[in-house]
């Protein structure tokens, strides 16, 4: 059975949104979409520096079985991307709430709790996903 962190917000995407630190979110793909997906072979983050708007595509994503957009679960600013991923893009599919991170988007302090609000809690992720 996938992992649902408790602490994480999610996106209808499958995307994770972590605990904001300074308006800051850390974004990565679910354990879920990892297993869907099969394994990570490329992994495209937008550019330190992007803005990126809630639904609309923002990097991409391509596995064994396909190639998939990352649909930004938040509007902002990249802040920070996960370099790591270009060398050893099977960290999205080994350690997706940790080292497979995605990118760290900075949002607007006085939209953030909204954004957040528009987002799934585990339990209601779990239901989505049939877990």
């Amino acid at each position: 059975m996938p992992e649902v962190p408790e602490r994480l917000r999610f996106s209808e995407d499958h995307l994770w949104i972590g605990p904001a630190q300074d308006a800051v979110v850390e974004v990565g793909v679910t354990d879920y979409a990892q297993q869907s997906l099969g394994d990570a072979i490329d992994v495209r983050p937008p550019d330190v520096g992007a803005a990126i708007t809630a639904g609309d595509p923002c990097g991409e994503i391509e596995s064994t079985k396909s190639v998939s957009d990352l649909i930004a679960p938040v509007t902002g600013t990249v802040e920070g991307r996960n370099d790591a991923l270009l060398d050893a893009p099977d960290l999205v599919n080994s350690d997706p709430y940790g080292e497979g991170w995605i990118l760290k988007v900075k949002v607007d302090p006085g939209t953030l709790d909204d954004q957040l609000a528009h987002l799934m809690d585990a339990g209601t992720y779990r239901r989505l996903t049939g877990e």
